[in-house]
């Protein structure tokens, strides 16, 4: 009885004992009135009651958030690996899987024309929040990585042949080089690292140099997930245009925290996970000029992405339904739909305003730390940090400090590599420990981190 109770507290039953507003994903906005209401009630000098942030009017709207751990109370600063879903993302899956599952695109009855109908007003949805041309340049993936191994494998290995170049930056997550280093070998095509500076940012200069009539595809990352850094994308992308060289762009860093508009920034594919930015886990997305995805071979084969099939050869059907091979992650896409309605209703420009001054506080108050090294460019007014932090304090191994933060005070950082065993060898690094943030968390969050983190390297650094 106990685990049904507590199920019934994150599901669409128990939204009925919240206001109207929480059910329909807009208590953001109620609770914003509510908490003008009270300053004006409780201090009629406005000026004298401070202001509650984005992530106190979010947060009431994230279940998970509200959880003690042997009486502390838990601070999730582990965004950076995932995301936590808003209640309105869980009522929707709910919502499905108890009203009109079915699958999709093959039936014609009531539920599957239900279902069809909801899954590809996902896929528009996700096109306009990426600002796509089409609908169309959308294909449903498992997650990124799946993503950029589809490119890898239907356009790089039809594209790329001996004495091709594919340059990189050594600052990419291990999803955007590992697929590339098995079309290398496949194809003969040769890899191309762009190193840092001294700033630890990718060597734009460095990488202009590398660039050349061989380069015939770029993959960067927008937001690195380890130095909280951004690259000028359009820059890139008309740097490598002139060589001919065509851009993927991993965003997973970048889509949940900012506006990203793919027509503005040019990249032929981009790729982004739904579970990053408060959407369900096992679906992700690729973004690709649709000129270019009709002229790709199938990733998959299977049901849905043809067009007929004779005994001995098959005819593919269109983008994007060519790269879904199979019954996709109908329920999933679903989430994510209600995942974009979520964050379209608070507004990506404000989520981004808010995110760049907790970066700020959170590097100025982890840098205030004794003996703590932080990587990555410090922010300024012209280049501003994505909310994390990687970090190290002297003496102190970063699992060690992850461990003592979540066992004595709830607090829910990460440890190890982060999917980046090369940059962290070019920093010259084993691992590191990363505080990473979203618009639902807060400053008195960042304090509650940054004084258990004091009294972690304390208990570790002290003889017992």
């Amino acid at each position: 009885m106990a685990t049904a109770a507590a199920s019934l507290r994150y599901f669409p039953s128990s939204l009925s004992k919240r206001s109207p507003g929480a059910a329909s994903g807009g208590l953001v906005k109620l609770s914003h009135r509510r908490a003008l209401s009270a300053a004006r009630v409780a201090a009629p000098s406005r000026e004298a009651e401070p202001v509650a942030s984005l992530g106190d009017l979010t947060r009431v709207e994230f279940p998970i958030l509200h959880q003690e751990f042997d009486g502390a109370k838990l601070v999730y600063f582990d965004n950076g690996a995932t995301s936590q879903k808003p209640y309105i993302v869980m009522k929707t899956l709910d919502e499905y899987y108890r009203t009109y599952n079915s699958n999709v695109h093959r039936g014609i009855h009531v539920l599957s024309a239900k279902a069809t109908d909801a899954y590809e007003g996902a896929r528009t949805k996700v096109a306009n929040f990426v600002n796509a041309a089409d609908s169309r340049e959308i294909v449903f993936t498992r997650n990124a990585t799946e993503a950029i191994n589809l490119v890898a494998y239907s356009w790089g290995l039809s594209n790329l042949k001996q004495g091709d170049e594919i340059v990189l930056t050594v600052a990419e997550h291990h999803s955007a080089i590992v697929p590339w280093q098995f079309v290398s070998q496949k194809t003969g095509a040769t890899l191309k690292y762009v190193g840092l500076t001294k700033e630890e940012v990718p060597d734009i200069e460095q990488f202009k140099g590398l660039l050349s009539n061989k380069t015939k595809i770029v993959v960067v990352h927008h937001v690195s997930n380890v130095l909280g850094s951004m690259l000028p994308i359009e820059d890139i992308v008309t740097w490598s245009n002139r060589v001919g060289a065509k851009v993927l762009v991993d965003a997973c860093q970048s889509v949940p925290h900012m506006p990203v508009d793919v027509q503005k920034l040019g990249a032929d594919f981009l790729v982004a996970s739904s579970h990053k930015m408060c959407g369900p886990t096992g679906v992700g997305f690729l973004h690709g000029k649709l000129d270019i995805l009709s002229s790709m071979e199938p990733f998959l084969g299977g049901g849905e992405m043809i067009a007929d099939v004779f005994q001995d050869k098959s005819t593919y059907a269109e983008p994007p339904s060519r790269f879904e091979a199979g019954t996709p992650a109908i329920g999933e896409a679903i989430g994510l739909g209600a995942a974009i309605d979520y964050l379209s209703q608070i507004g990506m420009q404000k989520i981004h305003e808010y995110e760049k001054e907790l970066a700020t506080y959170l590097y100025e108050s982890l840098i205030s730390v004794p003996n703590v090294r932080i990587y990555g460019p410090a922010p300024c007014k012209t280049d501003h940090r994505a909310p994390l932090c990687s970090f190290n304090v002297e003496n102190v191994h970063p699992t060690d400090i992850a461990e003592i933060l979540d066992l004595q005070h709830g607090v829910a950082i990460r440890s190890g590599h982060h999917c980046a065993q090369i940059l962290h060898r070019t920093l010259g690094i084993n691992s590191s420990a990363r505080a990473s943030l979203h618009f639902y968390n807060t400053k008195e969050e960042v304090d509650v981190f940054v004084h258990a983190l004091k009294a972690t390297i304390d208990f570790l650094t002290s003889e017992h």
